[in-house]
């Protein structure tokens, strides 16, 4: 079994448009979280749990992320860019643009997550599963999000964005790993979603759930920014 981490693509390529008017002038990823912006929080973060290889996946403003990343520190991490294009592909089409910088297996992460998570564990739990793809879930029970996913006896039943059922008790956590073949039937340069892969894995029994139990944390609210930055607070104050 291989030592080294799975190369990570971030998705960070959206519009963000619930964080407007912040967003309309940079990227979510470059939202000051505690005088720094969020992708150098996220960036440190991942490279303290062993990444070595990002792959920005870069849409709407993105030619900003470069130009912060290309002046600043990287913690160690190689990274590489995949653009959308003059059309956003969305989540899941930006993955499929990215494949060829991605390999054969890699970890999957929203641009706007903060994982605190055993990310070597989570790909040995992947792995021993020979599964085409794992989805991280969270027992939410609709506390710090909608829930969005039923899980029962070991397996992920249903997984929906959109409409939440009361069975759904668990949410997508934001971390996921994928193996290529995972979007062989999908078009090249055509917008959709991730959830399109997931649901697809789940139809043929292809995906594995990975229970995580530390809450996440994102910057996609006003909200989730707030307490992202108490948390940051607290944390740097302990270590202090």
């Amino acid at each position: 079994m291989q030592n080294d981490l799975f190369p990570l693509a971030i998705l960070a390529g959206g519009l963000a448009k619930r964080l407007h008017p912040i967003t309309r002038m940079i990227p979510k990823s470059l939202i000051e979280i505690n005088g720094s912006p969020f992708i150098v929080h996220q960036l440190r973060l991942l490279s303290n749990n062993g990444i070595k290889k990002v792959v920005i996946c870069a849409g709407y403003l993105g030619e900003k992320i470069v130009e912060y990343l290309d002046k600043n520190e990287k913690f160690g991490i190689e990274i590489h860019y995949s653009f959308d294009g003059p059309v956003l592909l969305g989540t899941g089409g930006a993955v499929k643009k990215a494949l060829p910088l991605l390999g054969d297996n890699f970890f999957v992460i929203y641009g706007d997550s903060y994982l605190q998570c055993d990310y070597r564990l989570i790909q040995q739990a992947y792995q021993n599963s020979r599964k085409m793809g794992l989805m991280t879930i969270y027992r939410n029970e609709g506390k710090w999000d909608k829930s969005n996913v039923e899980y029962s006896d070991g397996r992920i039943v249903n997984y929906d964005k959109s409409e939440s059922t009361d069975r759904m008790q668990f949410i997508d956590y934001g971390l996921g790993i994928f193996n290529k073949r995972a979007f062989d039937q999908m078009p090249e340069n055509v917008p959709f979603d991730l959830s399109i892969i997931y649901k697809n894995l789940i139809a043929c029994d292809e995906l594995f759930a990975f229970e995580v139990s530390s809450r996440f944390y994102e910057i996609g609210t006003q909200k989730g920014i707030a307490d992202l930055e108490n948390y940051l607070k607290r944390k740097t104050n302990f270590v202090e």
